[in-house]
């Protein structure tokens, strides 16, 4: 769909961050719906966030809705203050 911060994310991009995703989770033992039972500020999602960051070029709007973390600011926020406690 249409974006205010540019043209929709390629596909491949979005399949290859989900494939991530789902692996991820896997490795840390958690389900779709661990992840749903989750805070939105806990400090495993904000890791994983951050690691899906670091590695896609996807908008923070898509990694906030797909780890179930609320708004694109509130992980904004969440992001930029993990990097102060590293």
């Amino acid at each position: 769909g249409s974006s205010p911060y540019g043209e929709a994310v390629p596909e491949s991009v979005e399949v290859r961050a989900e494939r991530g995703v789902k692996g991820r989770l896997q490795a840390m033992g958690w389900t779709e719906q661990d992840l749903a039972a989750r805070r939105k500020g806990d400090a495993a999602k904000v890791k994983l966030a951050a690691s899906v960051r670091a590695e896609t070029t996807l908008p923070l709007a898509w990694i906030a809705e797909r780890l179930r973390m609320g708004s694109r600011g509130y992980l904004t926020w969440l992001l930029h203050r993990q990097g102060k406690a590293t």
